[in-house]
């Protein structure tokens, strides 16, 4: 049953039925639309609209239904409806009779779906919440069972200076310590209800909206019927969290995919994230890490799509935001799902030690300490790094490394240097010289983990 018609004389069309129905995305809300419907039972109760046993019959059917259909997505998308609210009401009224057509009474669809969509994100919001922090643990985990696998650091994807694993994974905490923050504060901002601004100017009943929106578990109700029922912030807010949150599991997912390939073999991802090939026996791809890579350019997608839409949108209410979901909810699914799979990825990490500790030596991680030892010696900085800049490449065509330079070549391009140099270019002394706050050095790291392990 259709919730408008009387002003209508011709029959809709099917493909414009087709084309306008949203059931087939917002049978999503149905548990929101069934607990907003209560709470506005109470509401026009409080009123006189509804008598108590009116209400009680009302909210008794309401939770019978939510019994009945549960999660039963089949029975809701094949009942035929226009919409969610269509739905509920159809199937109220089925129960309760006439009782059910003055449910809607003072309400919009409007305010409604206003209502129901921020219900949804408010409970999505704090799974993601869990999500999130499960990856962090996972990170934790990690750094705790490789604190001091050293390892070379990169910049321009060139190595750089030595880090340790542990570093790098709490340099991914970081980032989802953000998201977290971002997400909370989104959370906060929408934690307002709509309910009880009508189609956009406010119902017409004398409902206190302040014990309507704590009956619904806001903080409190929105405080303009304009912007209640055509502000789809939280929507914008939700796709831009999920979007940086999922390009910080990108760019995790891109160092675990270089760090498992054959040319670095720093770590081995477990059997149960990866596949074989359909035609090379010997391959183990990284499709988990992949897919988490690959599913963040949809997330962008969805935000973009809903700043789109909403742009240059006229107030209050237009039809162009029934499109404000389905970007949503698909965000949301992908950005959860890929939230799980980088944390079961992370349990399975094994760092290969000797590999990467190689990797730090091979690569004149400890260029730059040669250059700190030159500048404690007295030699400016500048001066000191262009010596370097020769040594490296002399031990280049020498195919050694630095600390293998005997003192005497040393001695060819700085005659400061002297035999004290050698424990400065261990990869222990490039390490230890980093004690510094947010530093690689190993107490640092020590010190940074146990103090996320305390909040988490």
């Amino acid at each position: 049953m259709a919730l408008w018609g009387g002003r209508f004389q011709g029959q809709a069309s099917a493909l414009f039925q087709l084309f306008n129905d949203s059931l087939p995305v917002d049978y999503r809300l149905f548990v929101q639309d069934v607990e907003g419907s209560i709470a506005w039972a109470d509401a026009i109760a409080s009123v006189g609209v509804l008598d108590g046993n009116e209400c009680s019959r009302l909210k008794a059917a309401l939770t019978e239904l939510l019994e009945e259909v549960g999660e039963d997505e089949t029975a809701i998308i094949g009942s035929g409806a226009e919409d969610i609210h269509s739905f509920v009401e159809t199937k109220l009224i089925e129960k309760v009779g006439d009782l059910g057509k003055k449910l809607h009474t003072g309400r919009s669809r409007n305010d409604q779906v206003a209502t129901d969509l921020k219900l949804w994100c408010k409970a999505s919001g704090s799974l993601l919440e869990t999500k999130l922090t499960a990856v962090i643990q996972a990170l934790l985990a990690l750094a705790s069972r490789e604190l001091d696998a050293v390892m070379p650091g990169y910049t321009h994807l060139q190595r750089a200076q030595p880090v340790t694993f542990g570093h790098w994974c709490l340099a991914y905490v970081e980032m989802l310590e953000r998201d977290l923050s971002r997400l909370a504060d989104a959370l906060k901002r929408l934690n307002t209800c709509p309910l009880g601004s009508g189609a956009l100017a406010g119902t017409a009943y004398a409902i206190d909206r302040h014990a309507l929106a704590a009956a619904l578990g806001f903080g409190g109700p929105t405080l303009n019927s304009l912007d209640s029922v055509s502000d789809r912030d939280h929507v914008v807010e939700l796709c831009a969290a999920a979007s940086l949150s999922m390009m910080h599991l990108s760019r995790l997912a891109e160092d675990l995919i270089f760090f498992n390939t054959g040319e670095a073999a720093f770590v081995e991802l477990a059997d149960n994230v990866t596949s074989g090939s359909s035609l090379m026996p010997q391959k183990k791809n990284p499709d988990a890490l992949e897919l988490i890579r690959g599913k963040t350019g949809r997330v962008y997608g969805n935000l973009v799509g809903i700043l789109t839409t909403m742009k240059a949108l006229p107030l209050a209410y237009n039809k162009d935001m029934q499109e404000d979901k389905e970007g949503l909810f698909d965000t949301i699914d992908s950005w959860g799902i890929c939230l799980d799979m980088a944390a079961l990825v992370l349990e399975g990490v094994k760092v290969n030690r000797d590999n990467t500790k190689q990797a730090a030596q091979a690569g004149y991680a400890n260029a730059t300490e040669l250059a700190d030892y030159l500048v404690a010696k007295g030699m400016p900085f500048r001066e000191a790094h262009h010596v370097v800049g020769e040594v490296v490449l002399h031990a280049i065509a020498q195919g050694v490394a630095l600390e293998d330079l005997p003192i005497a070549e040393l001695q060819r391009f700085a005659a400061v240097i002297g035999e004290d140099v050698y424990p400065h270019l261990s990869l222990d002394e490039c390490l230890a010289k980093r004690n510094v706050l947010g530093g690689t050095a190993i107490n640092q790291v020590t010190a940074a983990l146990a103090a996320k392990k305390q909040q988490y």
